[in-house]
């Protein structure tokens, strides 16, 4: 191609020049984060149809360095909180509680909980995801007249993978609708009102259940909460990471909310705040993964081509938790784009399973869903060319386990519009994996 100033992706910034750059300051792998192309999702996300005022919280879980954590919310997202620690993250980077959102799994220790409360006297707001959870807090927030929010099981859920399906009956997310009768009549006994109900149905969730999930959680709130004021759609957005692969329309999804919003309206007069939480759709294909290419190997004359990169699994786990495809561009030592899978023809026929250096088979970028590791179209790179790896800018840094084999963490950089490089992680030590063993 040799195509230097391309952007590799075709809705993003990051050209080869970028990665050259990135590479040969910092070394690989590295993390290289787009960040006109995150501020132009969060344009977007914001501008989706709504009826009667739209909040959008940033499911920080996606990736939560404090750099992007900023530049998510000056971009006038909100937080969606999944733990405590979370919390104290989000706050620490400048991030007002009043502007976070938990929804947690957890049950609080005693000093926890302290923490917890002190907390949502400050403005945090939180959801009540189980009936233990509502009991340990009542009383408190019935005291202090907090404002709580409450996520429901819907009984029906969506995902890419079934791992990624929160509401259905394989999942435990939330107070499920036979739980709630019993809710509600704590919530009363204590004077409890909840002003937000919520529900998230799935990671990459089909738009169809996620459209008849809004109609089945309107039900619930006409039946149940005559005080909400808030009703929260969760996120979940389908991202399309690969070519072929077909992105939510968000426009499509905030148009039928509005409308059933609007219905609701007409219905029993009260206009609901609508929140979302996307994660994924925010920051995924902002995010890339620059490896160099230390090896090549083959499996006998029939056998199946190797490029071995230097790094693999300890970044992005996607593929072997999800069988997930992401897209591979090939940039040269002097910075040409020499393949991207948005151009397939430039792979001159050659196929090849792109693995790391971890002692595992499932190190590999190239795994189907019957967990087999596959070939895939890609030029034949030289020793020492870049191979990128796209779409790891959501649940990849965050995810995956950058020790195992004693493997260290790597740095991460923003690169903004004008191919500056800021380095928002440095690249952990060994004397930092080490530190805290005894």
């Amino acid at each position: 191609m040799s195509e230097l100033f391309d952007a590799l992706h075709p809705t993003g910034h990051i050209t080869a020049k970028n990665i050259r750059e990135a590479a040969e300051r910092y070394a690989t792998p590295l993390f290289l984060y787009d960040r006109q192309a995150i501020l132009e999702r969060c344009a977007a996300l914001l501008a989706m149809p709504e009826a009667y005022g739209l909040t959008v919280r940033y499911a920080m879980k996606a990736n939560s360095l404090k750099a992007l954590l900023s530049l998510i919310t000056e971009a006038r997202l909100a937080i969606d909180a999944s733990s405590l620690h979370e919390v104290r993250r989000a706050h620490r980077a400048g991030i007002p509680y009043e502007r976070i959102m938990l929804t947690s799994q957890e049950v609080q220790s005693a000093e926890n909980l302290d923490d917890l409360q002190a907390m949502l006297t400050s403005g945090l707001r939180l959801n009540v995801c189980s009936l233990r959870q509502l009991h340990s807090i009542g009383s408190y927030a019935a005291k202090h007249k907090l404002d709580l929010g409450i996520r429901l099981h819907p009984g029906v859920g969506s995902g890419e993978t079934a791992s990624r399906n929160t509401g259905d009956q394989y999942a435990c997310f939330g107070i499920h609708r036979d739980d709630l009768p019993e809710a509600l009549a704590y919530a009363k006994e204590l004077g409890l009102a909840f002003s937000t109900v919520h529900t998230h149905i799935g990671s990459g969730a089909d738009s169809t259940i996620w459209c008849a999930n809004i109609d089945t959680e309107l039900e619930i709130i006409a039946a149940h909460f005559p005080e909400a004021t808030t009703v929260s759609f969760g996120g979940g957005f389908k991202e399309a990471r690969m070519p072929e692969e077909q992105a939510a329309s968000i426009e499509e999804l905030g148009a039928y909310a509005k409308e059933r919003l609007e219905a609701f309206y007409r219905r029993t007069g009260r206009k609901l705040h609508m929140e979302i939480e996307p994660g994924t759709f925010v920051i995924a294909n902002a995010g890339y993964i620059v490896t160099r290419l230390i090896d090549k190997k083959k499996n006998g004359a029939e056998g199946m081509n190797f490029l071995l990169l230097d790094g693999g699994m300890e970044l992005n786990t996607r593929p072997l938790l999800y069988a997930s495809q992401h897209p591979f561009y090939v940039v040269s030592r002097e910075g040409d784009l020499l393949y991207s899978d948005h151009r397939p023809d430039s792979s001159a026929g050659f196929r090849a399973a792109i693995v790391g250096c971890c002692c595992e088979s499932g190190d590999s970028q190239t795994i189907d869903a019957a967990g087999q590791n596959i070939a895939r179209p890609i030029i034949e790179p030289e020793i020492g060319d870049y191979v990128v790896i796209g779409g790891t800018g959501a649940y990849a840094s965050s995810m995956s386990p950058s020790n195992y084999n004693s493997h260290l963490q790597a740095a991460e950089i923003l690169c903004s519009p004008e191919g500056h490089l800021s380095l928002i992680r440095r690249r952990q030590t060994l004397h930092q994996l080490l530190a805290n063993e005894l």
